[in-house]
Parts: structure tokens; sequence; C-alpha cells
């Protein structure tokens, strides 16, 4: 348990100091995380992917992206292949959110980790095994037969 506490804390940690960041602007921290792999992407991308790479459920990315929609930030194209599926790009009005804020935002983010000195690199190794097992075992998890 006391994994998943320090996760949870350090979480909590970034968060309150990105919150300055985006005080006033016109997206949150979260909707800027659903962003930045758009920004970077050079083809549409699918809302399955992005909730993949985030680790969040489909429904969540699904909800968010709605409202960024409205707001203007990206579109949604239906897919020629498959109706269900919508492509995905952020506009020029989420490029240039996006590319306000995020530099801020890992400035801040760098200013919070810069304690961490030449430790940092043993810190990303233990994260990095940490992300790989927990990955391991959901995947491993999901291929088990349910009990009745």
């Amino acid at each position: 348990m006391e994994v998943v506490e320090l996760l949870k804390r350090a979480v909590a940690l970034v968060s309150t100091a990105v919150e300055s960041v985006y005080e006033g602007a016109p997206l949150t921290a979260p909707e800027v995380d659903l962003l930045i792999p758009l920004r970077y992407a050079t083809a549409p991308v699918i809302a399955r992917r992005i909730a993949e790479h985030h680790g969040l459920s489909r429904a969540a990315v699904s909800k968010t992206l709605a409202k960024l929609d409205r707001r203007g930030f990206i579109t949604r194209t239906p897919s020629a292949a498959d109706k269900r599926v919508a492509l995905i790009t952020v506009t020029p009005e989420g490029e240039r959110a996006v590319d306000a804020l995020f530099p801020h935002q890992l400035r801040v983010e760098s200013a919070l980790l810069s304690g961490l000195g030449d430790d940092r690199s043993k810190v990303l190794e233990a994260l990095t095994l940490l992300v790989q097992s927990m990955e391991f075992r959901l995947a491993m998890a999901s291929k088990e037969p349910a009990e009745d």
C-alpha cells in the first residue's frame, strides 16, 4: 500500500504545482494532457488509442473529447473505414493553446523534479519497472477466465 500512497501523493504534488499554469487558461491540465499527443501526431488519432496511451477509460476520454470539440480545440471526423470510429485532429486553436500552456507546464514540472539530482535516473528506472509490472499484471488478469 505504501507504493500506491506515494504514487498518489506524487500525482497530487504535481497537480498542485501546475495549478498556477492553468489559472484563467482556456484549458485544464488534463485537457492539455489529452491534446499533447494530438498536437504532435502526424495523422488523425482515434479515441481508443488516446485512452490506451493515458490509461483512461474510453468513456472518460470520449466525454473530454466532446467538450474539446464543442469549444473548438479538436475536430472529430467519422472514419471512412468504420463509421463507429471518429478520427480526431487538433485544430489550429488547439495547437495555439497547447503551444502556449505546455512549455510553462514543463518548466514547472522540471523545477519540481530538479531536487532529484543524480538520483533522477534511479527514480525513472524504478517507475519504469513499476509501470511494466503493473501493465503485465493487468494484461494477465484480463486473460484469466471470470469466476462464477
